[in-house]
């Protein structure tokens, strides 16, 4: 095998296993930190608002908000707001205008639709490749 032949498949190699470090390294929810997040239940519409840090608000369709918590690990999205949590099944990213129908840990039936998501974070710099000789 020629020098050129490794440097080419080393090439091919990185570009071909960027897409699975980048799947590996998305972070639960961050497409949807600081995107509001309209959430039915049985016929009402709350806005759920995750922010960094594990904050959130729900704010209700009169107005009325409520300051409440969220984690996002083991393919469950929770929200806590004092003695009361739920969760929702949650295993990829969000997706702007896909609605989400999801069932909850407290048995509701819920449809989840973020209307816009954050652009995911740009891959790693990749070093410049220097010719044969080193230049």
């Amino acid at each position: 095998m020629t020098k050129a032949y490794l440097v080419r498949a080393a090439a091919g190699l990185t570009i071909a296993f960027s897409g699975t470090a980048f799947a590996q390294g998305w972070v639960p929810a961050t497409e949807v930190i600081g995107q509001p997040i309209q959430v039915t239940t049985n016929g009402v519409t709350d806005t759920v608002t995750l922010s960094p840090g594990g904050q959130a608000t729900i704010t209700s369709p009169g107005g009325r908000v409520v300051n409440a918590a969220w984690t996002a690990a083991n393919s469950q999205l929770c929200l806590v707001n004092g003695a009361a949590q739920e969760c929702v099944p949650y295993a990829g990213p969000f997706q702007a205008g896909q609605p989400m129908a999801l069932t909850s840990s407290c048995g509701a039936s819920e449809t989840w639709l973020a209307a816009s998501t954050n652009a995911p974070p740009p891959p790693p710099p990749v070093a410049a490749q220097k010719g044969e000789r080193g230049r």
